[in-house]
C-alpha cells in the first residue's frame, strides 16, 4: 500500500472515530477543538483544522464568532456512544451524565427518548445475565435514534426458557401481549411493550429472530433473521424530532377508561400465534395463545392476515375461555369472512 493511500485510509479512521466523539468533544471545548484533536492525534493545527471543517461541513459543528478565534458548537448531526460494565450499573446515570446533555430534543419527545434509553439499559442489566453493554445515541435533521445492545444471552431465548415454550418464536407473542417478565418480583413486564408503542420504529433483534413494531402499523412484525446475533440482544429505537407523541398518550391508550390508570388492555396480532405456515386448528393453539389473558380486562385479537380457523380453535377461545373468564372482554378485529363464521359460530354455542 502507498503511503498517500495508507495516509488517506487513517484519516478516513480519524473521521470515523470523530463522529462518534465530536458531540462531546465541542461541547466541553468549545474554544479550543483544534488545539485538542492536535494533542489527540499528533497532527499539525492545519491537519487537525481540515478535521474541523469537514465535521462542520458534515453538520457535526457549528461555528459561530471571529474566524481568528472561532467558537464551537454542536451541530445537527450529533452522535453519542459508550460501552459500560453491567455489573453495579444504573440505568439513570448513564442518561444524566453521558447522553442528554449532548442533544437538543423536545420536551415530549426527551420524555420518550429518556423512558426508551432507561428501559431498554434496565433490561440489559437485570435481565440479559451478560457482561457488557453498548449505547448509542444519534440524532440528525429529522430524527433521533438509539441502540442499546447487551452480550447476555439473548431475550427470545431467555423468556422460552422462563416459561417453558415450545419454539422461541412465540416468545415474541408473548412480547406483544405486554406484561411479560421473567423476574416478575422486580418487573411488571410492561417495559418493552410500552416502550415499543413510543417510537416510530423499534426493533429487538436476538437469537436469530427480530420483533418490529412500527407506529404506522398496527401489527407487530417477526422475521427470521440470521443477521441477529445467536447471542446478546439489540435495541434499535428511533422516533422524528417533529413528533407530537407524549409518553402518557401510549400510556393512556392502553387503559380501559379515562379514570383507570392501570395496564388493562392489550391488542394480540393472532399471526404471531402461528409457528411457520401452520394455521390455527387447535385446542392447544388456543390455550398456548390465552396464556396471560387474565392480566387483561380488554383483550383485542387481531386476525390480520388469518384467513380461517378451526372449529376447536374458535370453540377453545370464544365459548370455554370466554364463559370461564366472564371478566375479561375479547374483542375480535379483522376477521375474514370465513374467521368471523366460525366465531360466530362458538360465541353462539356459549
Amino acid at each position: 500500500m502507498s503511503a498517500q493511500r495508507l495516509t488517506a485510509r487513517m484519516q478516513a479512521s480519524r473521521h470515523d472515530s470523530l463522529q462518534e466523539t465530536v458531540t462531546r468533544d465541542v461541547t466541553e471545548h468549545p474554544r479550543d477543538l483544534s488545539r485538542l484533536y492536535c494533542e489527540r492525534f499528533q497532527v499539525s493545527r492545519v491537519t487537525a483544522n481540515k478535521y474541523i471543517q469537514r465535521l462542520e461541513a458534515e453538520g457535526w459543528l457549528a461555528r459561530s464568532g471571529p474566524s481568528t478565534h472561532p467558537i464551537y458548537s454542536p451541530g445537527y448531526r450529533r452522535l453519542v456512544g459508550q460501552s459500560y460494565a453491567l455489573a453495579g450499573l444504573d440505568e439513570q446515570t448513564p442518561w444524566e451524565r453521558d447522553f442528554e446533555p449532548f442533544f437538543a430534543l423536545k420536551p415530549n419527545v426527551r420524555g420518550i427518548v429518556h423512558h426508551g434509553f432507561t428501559e431498554m439499559l434496565n433490561n440489559a442489566i437485570d435481565h440479559s445475565e451478560g457482561q457488557q453493554v453498548y449505547c448509542s445515541m444519534e440524532q440528525t435533521e429529522k430524527r433521533v435514534s438509539l441502540i442499546v445492545v447487551d452480550d447476555g444471552v439473548g431475550i427470545f431465548d431467555k423468556i422460552t426458557r422462563a416459561l417453558g415454550l415450545p419454539d422461541r418464536r412465540l416468545a415474541l407473542l408473548e412480547l406483544s401481549k405486554g406484561k411479560l417478565t421473567t423476574d416478575p418480583t422486580r418487573h411488571s413486564g410492561e417495559g418493552v411493550f410500552f416502550t415499543s408503542r413510543m417510537f416510530d420504529r423499534f426493533s429487538i433483534y436476538a437469537n436469530d429472530l427480530q420483533y418490529a413494531h412500527r407506529a404506522d402499523d398496527v401489527h407487530d412484525l417477526l422475521v427470521d433473521d440470521f443477521n441477529a446475533p445467536a447471542q446478546g440482544t439489540g435495541v434499535m429505537m428511533v422516533i422524528d424530532l417533529a413528533s407530537d407523541r407524549t409518553t402518557k398518550a401510549v400510556f393512556d391508550a392502553y387503559t380501559s377508561g379515562p379514570d383507570d390508570f392501570t395496564f388493562d388492555k392489550t391488542v394480540v396480532p393472532l399471526k404471531l400465534a402461528r409457528l411457520g405456515t401452520e394455521q390455527l386448528v387447535s385446542r392447544s393453539q388456543a390455550k398456548r395463545l390465552i396464556a396471560r389473558f387474565d392480566r387483561f380486562k380488554i383483550v383485542v385479537l387481531d386476525f390480520e392476515g388469518i384467513d380461517s380457523v378451526g372449529q376447536a380453535f374458535a370453540d377453545e377461545l370464544f365459548r370455554v375461555y370466554a364463559r370461564a373468564h366472564p371478566d375479561i372482554k375479547l374483542e375480535p378485529v379483522h376477521m375474514a369472512p370465513d374467521v368471523a363464521r366460525m366465531v360466530a359460530r362458538a360465541r353462539a354455542a356459549s
